[in-house]
This record gives structure tokens, sequence and C-alpha cells, in this order.
């Protein structure tokens, strides 16, 4: 079975007229790192609220189906059951930030789950070590900048040590700068084996370390597959769906016959297919 698996699953919350999700049926193998993507009210930040619970145990609504995670069915397992499997970052991290101290915040996660005092300081000294938290152990994470913030959020679900990390448009409000050092994180995190579920719209940026894209649309699913085949179809750019400009130039080269055997995601991958064709 898959690590993650909606089995023909439908939600509508309480007193909307539209289904957020329509007869879903998606898995997400361990391991690997799925950026899910779409226009603005897809579905997406409800497809992230379903792997740890939230839908249907915190949001109440109209369902079909099952959400199966790591084996469990999310309709019988409590958020609290779930946070040590699941780990989710919101869009805004000041929503998710409890405690009056960087050290507490990380601190706090394990410390409601039960876990023994020792094992609670080394996991926040590893995530102060991983996160280059240390000049803001002590402080307040609502005196931090934007970036800060999202750092902290992130070591804080890392702590719980879940199997699955779901990111939910975490750079969305961040510069370009502080968006790729929080993006490298996570792509850091994946390497070293966490199964990752990223919505995000920077896929210049992230799509070169995905092993899949999940485009949506109204709720649906309407492309799956890696990054090189998804984004070349042209529904990407039909639902207004930001593709990588390495992925534009290339489907103007082959529009004028220029041919260059993949489809790049960087600006480095473009020069360097450029070169071996204009050499070969």
């Amino acid at each position: 079975m898959a690590l993650i698996e909606w089995q023909d699953f439908s939600f509508k919350y309480l007193g909307a007229n539209t289904l957020a999700l329509k007869h879903l049926n998606l898995s997400i193998e361990e391991g690997e790192y799925v950026v899910v993507t779409g226009p603005s009210g897809c579905g997406k930040t409800t497809l992230c609220r379903t792997i740890n619970g939230l839908v249907p145990q915190f949001h109440r609504g109209y369902i079909a189906g099952h959400v199966i995670v790591d084996s469990r069915d999310t309709r019988d397992h409590t958020v609290a059951q779930m946070a040590s499997i699941v780990g989710l970052v919101f869009q805004n991290p000041a929503n998710q930030l409890v405690t009056l101290s960087v050290e507490k915040e990380i601190a706090f996660g394990p410390e409601n789950l039960g876990v023994p005092p020792d094992e609670i300081r080394r996991r926040v000294e590893e995530m102060i070590d991983a996160f280059d938290l240390h000049h803001l152990r002590d402080k307040h994470p609502h005196e931090m900048s934007g970036g800060e913030q999202q750092r902290v959020a992130l070591a804080a679900t890392l702590a719980l040590k879940p199997k699955i990390l779901v990111a939910d448009e975490p750079t969305s409000n961040l510069d370009p700068q502080s968006a790729e050092r929080i993006l490298e994180l996570i792509a850091e995190q994946n390497r070293r084996g966490m199964t990752v579920v990223l919505v995000e719209h920077r896929l210049d940026i992230v799509a070169k370390d995905a092993s899949r894209i999940v485009l949506m649309n109204e709720g649906s699913v309407v492309a799956d597959g890696p990054p090189h085949e998804v984004l070349q179809m042209d529904i990407c750019e039909e639902i207004g769906v930001g593709v990588p400009k390495a992925v534009q130039l290339y489907k103007r080269l082959l529009a004028n016959g220029v041919r260059l055997g993949r489809v790049p995601l960087t600006g480095s991958e473009l020069a360097m297919l450029v070169k071996e064709a204009a050499t070969g």
C-alpha cells in the first residue's frame, strides 16, 4: 500500500456550495517529493488538510471516500494521533507559533506527545543546529522576520519526527532569497529520506528537486507525473500555472524546429542542452 492514498475522496466544507475536492484518486509512495500546484482555490490547501486529518476531524462538511495515511484511515484517527506521522507547516507561520521563545517552540510538540525530557533536549539542539537558529534561541517568535518564523515553524514541525512533511505554500510571504533557503531546507529533508508534499507556485525553484508534480484545477487532479513531463503540457498555461522560464524557452525552440532531447527545468540545464545541440 502507498504511504498516502486518496480513495475516490470528495469533500465540501460546511456551508459551501461546491466541492473542494472531487472524486480524488491519488497515491504517494514513501520517499517521494511531490509538488502540488494549480490556480488559487483549486483545492491544494484542502488536500494538505486531509493528510494530517484536519479534514474531516476539524473542518466539517460533506465527505465521501477515504484517505489512508501510513495504513491509518483519517476518518478514524484524531489530528493528535496523526501528529507523529504527518507534520504540517502552514502558509502563515505565525498561525502555528504559540510559545515565548524559539527553544520552547521546538520543544512544544514533543512535550505534548509525551517524549522523554532527555530526548526533547536532544531534538531541540538538533533542530537549532540544522536550521541555524542559535542566535534566535531565546527570541520571541513573533519578533522575527517572516523567513526566520518559517524556519522556526519548520524546525518545530520536524522535531516531532514525522514520516511525512506537508508544507502549504511556505514561501508565499517571503522574498526570493528567503524562499530559496526554505525550499532548500525542505529538499534536504527529502534527500534524507522523508516523504514531502509541498504546495508551491515557485516552480522555477522547486521543479528540479521534485520527483512528481500534481497539477490541480477546480478540486480535481488534471495532470500528474515527472516535472519534465507535466510542465511542458499546454494545460499548465491554460489554467494559469507559472511554468519555469527554461520550459517556456524550450517550447519556443521546439516550435521553431530546435530539438534539445529533453525538457530543461533550470536556466543552467537549458544552456547546457543548447550547447550540446549546437556542437552535436
